[in-house]
């Protein structure tokens, strides 16, 4: 057998058991909308914690879609503006000004040694959600996610029904122009393969994962999973902050359409710019690592169209075979973003682009950059 057939033959093998082998990520079952007409014989009281840092352009949207819901408990919002120089403080107070009494704004202190932005603002946040009456849950959310009315008691009868400590909600993202169709079904395509959701559900698995822009989490829980604090300096928050939680009760990470991104990400630099700032931090920030990882993006990714293409024989076949899988395990998704299936094909250079992020993710790091984020650059390499 030749090299080249050789080679065909793993990457067959690996799609084979990428697509029934684990967990069916792909397939992209797991989506909210099954919590059917369970209700809680008491509706548990929420807190939402938002940080907001130079988010004035969608501010006012992203609170009035939170205090417009139609949540039948006790709930409220606390806003903890990062050190914003945009107006976002003062925007929000005027957006949802008829609903202030249940609003709290409050300007964040400066950012102590040791911690990301996001994780200190949040931490501010949820001690003055608890500082008199403690809620029975709190919603962590970015300030760019536009929530449908109902999102928050689906939300929590999921979480009351079936025990969960956390229930998180992969937020809908903008994927118009040409760069996000190119881009973003990936995101979550490759997200998913990281972490299929059947077995982040599971509680006999180790997967653990969330998607940072919707988090529910029981708040006696996370008190006793330490805290923000416990993964203060941790880039990529959601999946820690799911690994922490895991240990106090089952989870669930779902796809949905009832939150969205409100701002769309433009072209393929900031788009880039987005991977880039926590790819290396996946890694643990290991050279070997990255290498390992680089490689197998291209065997798994780019070998199977060059074989298709270039070669001859059983390993031409054997790389079409591979090509037409991985195009085949990437539909549920493009589907979902209503983008059309041809994309499939495309996946190659796709995965080629986001090797080449991942690559300048480890570059900004080795720069003092890694990690960058409105102006901080927040990779703690040395650990905290």
């Amino acid at each position: 057998m030749t090299l080249a057939a050789s080679l065909g033959g793993l990457v067959v093998a690996i799609w084979l058991y990428l697509l029934l082998g684990r967990g069916g990520f792909w397939l992209a079952r797991e989506r909210d909308g099954g919590e059917g007409t369970f209700e809680p014989a008491r509706w548990p009281s929420v807190v939402a914690v938002v940080p907001a840092r130079n988010e004035a352009d969608v501010i006012g949207q992203s609170l009035s879609s939170l205090l417009h819901q139609d949540y039948p408990g006790d709930f409220r919002v606390v806003l903890v503006d990062d050190g914003s120089d945009d107006g976002t403080a003062e925007t929000a107070g005027r957006a949802v000004a008829a609903a202030s009494d249940r609003l709290e704004i409050l300007s964040g202190a400066a950012l102590p040694a040791g911690w990301t932005g996001k994780l200190w603002a949040l931490e501010q946040g949820i001690r003055q959600a608890t500082r008199t009456t403690a809620p029975d849950y709190i919603l962590l959310t970015d300030a760019d996610i536009g929530h449908a009315a109902d999102n928050l008691r689906a939300l929590v009868m999921r979480a009351e029904r079936d025990g969960r400590v956390l229930v998180s909600l992969m937020a809908e993202l903008s994927c118009a122009s040409l760069a996000e169709r190119f881009l973003i079904p990936a995101f979550v395509f490759f997200f998913q393969m990281l972490y299929p959701f059947a077995w982040v559900a599971r509680q006999e698995r180790d997967t653990a994962a969330a998607a940072g822009g919707c988090v529910l989490v029981r708040r006696e829980a996370l008190e006793r999973a330490g805290g923000i604090a416990a993964i203060r300096s941790e880039i990529i928050d959601d999946c820690a902050l799911a690994r922490r939680l895991k240990g106090q009760g089952p989870i669930w990470l779902g796809l949905t359409r009832r939150a969205r991104s409100l701002r769309p990400y433009g072209g393929f630099a900031e788009i880039g710019r987005m991977i880039s700032r926590s790819a290396y931090a996946q890694l643990g920030y290991s050279p070997l690592l990255l290498t390992g990882t680089l490689a197998g993006m291209a065997l798994v990714y780019l070998v199977p169209p060059i074989l298709a293409l270039l070669a001859d024989g059983a390993a031409r076949w054997l790389g079409l075979g591979a090509w037409l899988a991985m195009a085949l395990a990437f539909q549920p998704m493009l589907r979902f973003y209503r983008v059309s299936p041809l994309w499939g094909a495309a996946l190659p250079a796709i995965a080629g682009a986001y090797a080449l992020f991942t690559l300048e993710s480890a570059l900004q790091v080795w720069r003092g950059r890694g990690g960058m984020w409105k102006g901080r650059a927040q990779a703690m390499t040395g650990g905290t």
